[in-house]
This record gives structure tokens, sequence and C-alpha cells, in this order.
């Protein structure tokens, strides 16, 4: 069937997109200049942050970077932004970017090790409740002391091996990583009740792993890029960040691991689903083959991986270097020592990240937005405008909820710079700067696991390949963080309160 050129150009227009999803991004793109003549740029910005989470949201239907681009582009062509201002924001979190080329990449290379470590954990652990637990604490611990997106890239790779033994031995033919989620009418053999148990299985998994990412991330000075700036800005070594912190971020990490316990015990919020017994004799059976059939060779890369992975938690716990360049390390040990040394395998390792890192971008367009119009501006200033006693409490929930639908390293930036011109005009002494300093920390680090906007680590989760292959969509995130997002917020809150003064 032939179409004319106009019809050709609409097919085109974000591919196979549901219509109305592509007359919603053209309806976003015609009404953001009419906005900004009408109501002017900041009610025209706000409607610009908004749009944008909407295409994330849509993820699913269509990967964000393509609607969120046009969305970015527009914003700078009429005028919201500045390429400037966009360049200054890469700059300000080129860190992040080079974590994501190449430490990313690097866990691409430990996925035969790691399989085979965790597959010994999921087969020796039979109780679900207990293996969550181990998730979310493992994950809680790592990411205080490595970096959030690192260990979300590790349970992504964890995930994706089980999914992809899974499917080769359900399926009858060989498991391909690739986007075509049509995988219900690959997986002819299994039950679909088997696959969607599996599914909601890795799903609550995943999930409890990425708010652990959260619970230890905002425990200590490298957990999250933010915490490096504030501890900057106020001048704190690493133990004195942790003591500092500890107050509220101990009660939130116990209460966080009863939520992951209560969970899945009532089994709410899509939790409780356990491996199901036909995936379970799957797992033993491919671990026992995977066993017999190693040879020498396979042990020696396993334990070169070993290896490096003992390298990447020192030169990460001690910051040896900036984490990018670590990955970068990681890369080239692994491929040198274990024979990879043509272009075409490494190549396959970026596939993943790469996608991502251009989506953050976009997101940082979008950001240097809110700082270009001075969007938040004015909730900084009624919040210092306010009682002395009750900042530290305001502070935890603004930046909670700025946090959860833009991104809390850009929320703690603005927060803490306004907060450190304060100090320095006299306006505040020092013990307050510390209390608003703690305030900005935990209220940008708790609630903002309430979406993927929030924490890079979620986003990343969200936009990989392995979301629409266990089906966790946009508001499958939010709907199964809200626990959690409830729960940590009103700890946090009540230790702020109850700490701060």
């Amino acid at each position: 069937m032939t179409h004319s050129l106009p019809q050709a150009f609409v097919r085109n227009f974000l591919g196979s997109s549901p219509v109305w999803y592509k007359q919603a991004i053209l309806g976003f793109l015609i009404l953001n200049p009419i906005l900004l003549a009408t109501v002017g740029p900041v009610i025209t910005g706000w409607v610009l942050i908004f749009e944008f989470i909407f295409t994330l949201a849509m993820a699913l239907k269509c990967y964000p970077l393509q609607p969120g681009g046009l969305l970015a582009i527009e914003a700078i062509v009429i005028g919201l932004a500045s390429p400037e201002s966009v360049s200054h924001e890469i700059e300000s979190n080129l860190e992040v970017i080079l974590l994501l080329m190449f430490m990313v990449a690097g866990i691409y290379f430990m996925q035969s090790m790691l399989l085979w470590l965790f597959t010994k954990i999921l087969l020796k652990v039979q109780s679900k409740t207990l293996l969550s637990l181990l998730f979310s604490l493992s994950a809680a611990v790592l990411s205080a002391f490595l970096d959030a997106l690192t260990v979300t890239a590790v349970l992504i790779s964890v995930a994706v091996g089980f999914y992809s033994v899974y499917h080769k031995v359900a399926s009858g033919k060989k498991f391909e990583h690739d986007h075509d989620h049509s995988n219900d009418n690959t997986v002819a053999a299994a039950s679909r009740t088997e696959l969607e148990d599996f599914r909601a299985f890795l799903r609550s998994l995943l999930m409890h792993g990425a708010v652990g990412t959260a619970l230890g991330g905002v425990c200590t000075l490298v957990g999250e890029p933010q915490n490096l700036l504030i501890a900057d800005k106020a001048g704190w070594s690493f133990i004195e960040f942790f003591l500092l912190m500890a107050p509220i971020t101990m009660p939130v990490l116990v209460a966080g691991l009863i939520t992951c316990f209560l969970l899945e015990k009532t089994k709410t919020f899509d939790y409780g689903s356990k491996l199901p017994p036909q995936v379970r004799e799957i797992l033993e059976s491919y671990a026992a083959a995977e066993d017999a059939k190693r040879t020498r060779r396979d042990i020696a890369m396993l334990v070169i991986q070993i290896i490096v992975a003992v390298f990447l938690v020192i030169g990460l716990a001690f910051h040896l270097a900036e984490v990018g360049l670590i990955g970068l390390s990681v890369i080239i040990l692994l491929t040198a020592f274990n024979g990879v040394i043509e272009e075409h395998q490494i190549g396959k390792a970026f596939e993943e990240a790469l996608p991502f890192t251009a989506l953050l971008v976009v997101f940082f367009s979008i950001v240097s937005v809110i700082h270009d119009q001075h969007l938040f501006q004015p909730i900084i200033q009624a919040v210092l405008a306010m009682e002395k006693e009750a900042q530290p409490a305001v502070f935890f929930i603004a930046n909670g909820v700025l946090s959860a639908i833009s991104d809390n390293v850009f929320v703690a930036t603005v927060y803490i710079n306004e907060v450190v011109n304060a100090l320095n005009e006299g306006l505040i002494d020092r013990d307050h700067f510390n209390n608003l300093a703690i305030a900005i920390n935990t209220g940008t680090n708790i609630p903002s696991v309430a979406t993927p906007n929030g924490q890079a680590a979620f986003l990343f989760l969200l936009t990989s390949a392995l979301a629409p292959l266990i089906r966790l969509s946009y508001g499958k995130m939010v709907w199964m963080a809200l626990p959690y997002t409830i729960v940590m917020s009103i700890v946090g809150y009540t230790a702020v309160v109850m700490t701060l003064h």
C-alpha cells in the first residue's frame, strides 16, 4: 500500500507510537509557543516540565529521548533556555555522564560472574522475604560506598541474566537480548501464569533493590552526587557527614527494611510474588549444566572478574578517581585479561547505557529551563522567610516534592547555593546552616523515590531494555514505590522535626 508524501511523514513521526500519543506530542509543540506569548515564560516552563514527565510516563509506548528531545529543542528555540545554560548543566554533571558511559559498560563484562554469584544466592535462599531483604540491604550497603547507578546496573544485569536463562529454555531457542518486546509469542512452552509470576518476582526484587540504593545513598558523602556537593559547601569530612545524617538516615533505613518485610508478607502493591517452581527448576538445571561444562578458561575468566570487582569496590570506596574513569579502567582490565579484543565485541557493552546517556542530556536541557526561568526561586525565598525553627522541616518537604518532579541533584544544587548565600550575608548562623544542609540532603534523597524522575537510578531502570520485558512501566514504578515513599517520608520528616531545631 502506497502513501502520499505527507502521509509518509505522519507515519514516520515517532514510528509505531499510538496515534493519540503522536497527536499529544504535536499538541505540546504547538501549545508551548502560544503559552509563552500569552502567559509568559514561568507558566510555560512549568507546563514544559509536566509535558516532559508525560513522555517519561509513556516510556513503554515510545522511548522518551525522541519526544523529550523535541520538547528540549523547542524550549531552546523559543528562549526558555539557552545552549550555554544546557552546556553548563552538562559540565556540572559530567561525572554522571562518564559514569553511565563507562561504568555500566564495565558491568556488562562482569555479567557471567554476577549471574553465577546471584544464581547461587537465589537458589540457596528459599524464602522470598529473606531474599527481598537481602537485595534491599545489599543495595543499601553498596550504594553507601559506591554509586546508586552502578548498583542499579548490577541489578539490571543480574535480572537480564535470569530472564535470558528462563527465556532460552522456555522458548526452546536462543535468547537474543534486543528491544523486541513481543516475548509472549516466543515463550510458547511456558504458561502465561508462570511467565507473569516470574515477571512479578523480578519486578519486586528490582524495586526492593532500587529503593535500597536510595536508603544507602543518603547516608554517606559518596552515596549520591549531591551529597558530595553539599559536603563540599559545608566543609564536612566523610565521618562528619555520616554522623550528622545518622539521626535521620538510620531510622529511615530501619523503616525501609521493615516496609520491605511487610510488603512481602502482605503481598500488597504488587509485591510478594514467589519464584515459580518450574522457573526454579530451570535455573537449577542451568546452574548445574554450567558448572559441569565450565572449563579452566571459564574459571580463569571468573577469577579475573572477581579480582576486578574487588578493584572496583576499593576504587569507588576510596574515591581513587572519578567514577567514570574507574569504569573505563574496569573495561580495559576485563577485556584485556579475558581476551575481548575486537571492536564490535566491545561495542555491545555500550548499547544499554548510551541511549539513557542521551536521554539524561535531554533531561539536563529541561533542568536548564528551571534554572534560567528561576522556577524554584519563589519557593526558596518563601521558606527562608519562615520562622527559623520551622525551616528545616519545610526544606525537607519542599526539596522532596521538587526532587520527585525534577532532579534531586539540581534541586540540591539550587537550595544549597541559596543557603550558602544566606550564610555569607549573615542571615543565618553556622548551626542553622548545618541544619538546613542536612534537611536539603535528606529531603532530596528520601521522598524523591516517589517517581522515576527524582533519582537517576530509578530513571535508568525504567528506560532500560529490561523494563518492558518484566512489564515495569512508569505507573507501576510509582505504585510500587508508594508505600516506601509514604513510610520513608514520614519517618524522615519526623526525625528532621525532632533532631533539627
